[in-house]
């Protein structure tokens, strides 16, 4: 089975991947665009690492694609299933890794780029095939002759001679078939096969909404004076967006998906703050045509029943067994221990900004939208500085070049080479072949770093294509990010956490790029929900570790290197306001918790979601007014699609993390020995073995919780 069938197996059900509208109209399809002949899909790309030609395909290939990639996959399964020789490894388990070829490259691209480059055709199709591939994965998952099939190669596994790799191919294929339903009754199969379909269309709504929403919410400005405080390449950015939406004299701010915008630490308009904080926390929950409220609490319904359906007493229980975690209560513990110290740092660092509005003789009480504008006025104050003084030295080509691709140099011995020939399906995006320490070509990395109305919010990395040896395939990898890009002329700086994020999710592309396994149910990033940001939260140490910071954080107009000084009091600032960065993450994570630890009976209606979320927060210990959730429940895309009841794989991973930092710099940090040894214990292995042995492998013991609890501020030393 394909790789993607073979995680949807494991409970993964969401393949779809959010979308946001444009205005083209859809597309008709076209009989001879369509053929065999004309159809680039249905043929493997012959473009190196089987890079997608982008340039070749149109939109009205993707229905075609789909339905042959289906029937063929289905053929092969049904082969496979009612195959007159006895079960063996290669007829069945190697067989399935095999199969679905077509529907496997039509799937990651379309899904891919329903992502990165949407319109009203891709959302379209995204609508019509969602149901349809949960159909389709249904019908293998619970398949009785092919689930026998396995079931008698899993009973003997211990006499089939199978190396090590192979022998937890066949345990996961036996695990991954069970949590999908196959020792249901035909009965309640058929209960499962109509909530995976409806769940699959109600997650393609709710996406679509998210991202429809949040470029109908960009907030609309009539003077420059109610600006003040943004930099002039801002105002000139939104003076630019404006135009572009036939508003031509006035000034829009986009927005993005958390709850806090951008803008918020810099506008001096306390009105206009409220303005846009209020819309922002308000997407999906006012009424009219993208209110998420019915469609997330129908979500949280029918993911309850299906736990029940399985023996689980909520969904959570069932996601969490297949994780790291393991339990609710392992997770339940996690967050609530660290909950009280959040909130107290929260409480400490909102005194701190209502003296500096009480010594300005405000006269009002610190609110959610006040947060950014007087951290940054406490931090200046405090550290003698402020985020504007770090972005000169941060232009983004800088920091991918002398910064991520140089640390990749140091630590892996990697080298990188732009090249032009190779098509993108959007201007901006970039190409680079990845070289390893020999030469020799290691995989190809796309660069999708600008924000676009095309494009849904965060970042995110994706395979194009994954390796694995059984297939012979090598990884072509992408990043994707939100960067504002600025007016036309201008260099684009980045954030201190734009910068962080580049290197967070170079993270996953390396972790992508150095898989080396046979198989490719374990390729890359195939890894625990709560495993997967491990790795590229590891990343993120090399961002401002010396050696590599001197080499990329540059004046862009001078050159100069960033000032010693300054360096000084960005390392100083790095626990300033993590008790507000804690709480919000912590509140979204007990959030996602509350809405997958209930029965259905529990679920509200429409009409009650907000009540739930506020219940949910102050019981929880996390309702604290000026720190709302980075996500509230009707724009929460992460728990609609892959990390439903895993939120809190992000702190869960961090753990890890830190401990790994340690272990870096224990062992002298920035050099190739420590860089070859990640790559061969854990990085290469993908998900060939136990997430936490591999961790094991590299650290040398389980991991330690307090460098964790030191780096947050929360072990009680100085913050």
């Amino acid at each position: 089975m394909n790789h993607r069938l073979a995680v949807a197996l494991a409970g993964a059900l969401s393949l779809a991947i959010t979308g946001c509208s444009t205005s083209e109209p859809p597309a008709k399809a076209d009989a001879a665009a369509t053929s065999e002949a004309s159809n680039p899909l249905f043929e493997a790309s012959t473009l190196p690492f089987g890079y997608p030609p982008f340039d070749t395909i149109r939109d009205e290939h993707y229905t075609p694609a789909f339905e042959k990639g289906m029937a063929e996959n289905a053929a092969e399964i049904e082969a496979i299933a009612n195959n007159a020789e006895p079960a063996s490894f290669e007829n069945t388990i190697v067989a399935m890794e095999r199969s679905g070829e077509l529907l496997d490259r039509v799937q990651t691209i379309f899904f891919s780029l329903a992502g990165a480059n949407t319109n009203d055709t891709l959302e379209k199709i995204q609508s019509e095939m969602a149901p349809k591939l949960s159909a389709h994965r249904d019908a293998i998952a619970l398949n009785s002759k092919l689930f026998a099939r396995v079931k008698s190669l899993y009973e003997q596994r211990d006499s089939l001679g199978l190396d090590a790799e192979s022998k937890y191919l066949l345990e996961r294929y036996h695990t991954d078939f069970v949590r999908a339903g196959a020792n249901l009754s035909d009965a309640d199969k058929e209960k499962l096969k109509a909530i995976n379909s409806e769940l699959a269309s109600l997650q393609t709504s709710f996406s679509q909404n998210v991202l429809k929403e949040t470029n109908a919410s960009a907030i609309v400005v009539d003077s420059r004076d109610e600006l003040a405080g943004l930099s002039d390449n801002a105002i000139a950015a939104a003076a630019q967006a404006a135009k572009a939406a036939g508003k031509d004299g006035k000034f829009m701010l986009a927005m993005m998906n958390t709850s806090g915008q951008p803008s918020l630490a810099s506008l001096e308009n306390r009105a206009l703050r409220e303005r846009i904080q209020t819309t922002s926390v308000g997407r999906g929950s006012h009424g009219g045509e993208y209110d998420n409220r019915a469609n997330i609490a129908r979500v949280a319904k029918l993911r309850a029943e299906r736990a029940l359906l399985m023996g689980y007493a909520n969904h959570a229980a069932y996601s969490l067994e297949d994780q790291t975690a393991r339990t609710t209560q392992a997770v339940n513990k996690m967050l609530g221990d660290l909950a009280p110290a959040a909130v107290a740092n929260a409480r400490k660092e909102a005194a701190d900004m209502q003296k500096l509005i009480d010594a300005q003789k405000g006269g009002f009480q610190l609110a959610a939208w006040d947060w950014a504008y007087y951290a940054e006025k406490v931090r200046s104050a405090r550290y003698d500085f402020d985020e504007s003084q770090l972005r000169p030295y941060f232009e983004i080509d800088n920091v991918l070049q002398n910064g991520v691709f140089f640390a990749a140099n140091q630590l892996y011995g990697l080298s990188f080479k732009e090249r032009t020939d190779l098509p993108v399906y959007q201007p901006d995006v970039r190409v680079f072949d990845v070289f390893d320490a020999d030469g020799s070509q290691l995989a190809i990395f796309i660069a999708d770093f600008y924000a676009r109305p095309s494009k849904r919010g965060g970042a995110w990395m994706n395979a194009y294509v994954s390796q694995s040896s059984l297939l012979g395939t090598q990884p072509v990898v992408a990043n994707h990010l939100n960067i504002p890009k600025p007016p036309q002329g201008e260099p684009t700086l980045l954030t201190f956490d734009e910068a962080n994020t580049m290197f967070h999710e170079f993270g996953h592309a390396l972790h992508g790029m150095f898989s080396n396994v046979r198989y490719p149910r374990f390729s890359g990033t195939s890894v625990p929900r709560d495993f997967v940001e491990y790795p590229s939260q590891v990343n993120e140490m090399w961002m401002t570790w010396p050696e590599v910071l001197a080499n990329y954080a540059k004046h862009y107009q001078t050159g100069e290197p960033m000032p010693q000084a300054l360096l000084d009091k960005v390392m100083a600032t790095q626990k300033f306001n993590q008790g507000f960065a804690t709480t919000e993450y912590l509140a979204a994570s007990l959030l996602d918790q509350a809405w997958h630890q209930i029965t259905p009976e529990q679920v509200p209606d429409a009409d009650g979601v907000l009540a739930f979320e506020a219940n949910a927060l102050k019981q929880a210990g996390v309702d604290f007014a000026p720190v709302p959730p980075r996500y509230r429940s009707t724009y929460f895309s992460h728990i609609i699609g892959g990390y439903a009841a895993g939120y809190y794989s992000y702190i869960w991973s961090e753990v890890l993390d830190a401990d790994s930092v340690e272990w870096f710099k224990e062992n002298g940090g920035l050099k190739r020995e420590n860089g070859d040894h990640f790559r061969k214990t854990l990085l290469s292995r993908g998900g060939a073995e136990d997430a936490m042995t591999l961790f094991a492998n590299f650290r040398g013991r389980a991991p330690d919780t307090k460098p964790l609890l030191a780096r947050r501020g929360l072990d009680g030393g100085d913050k």
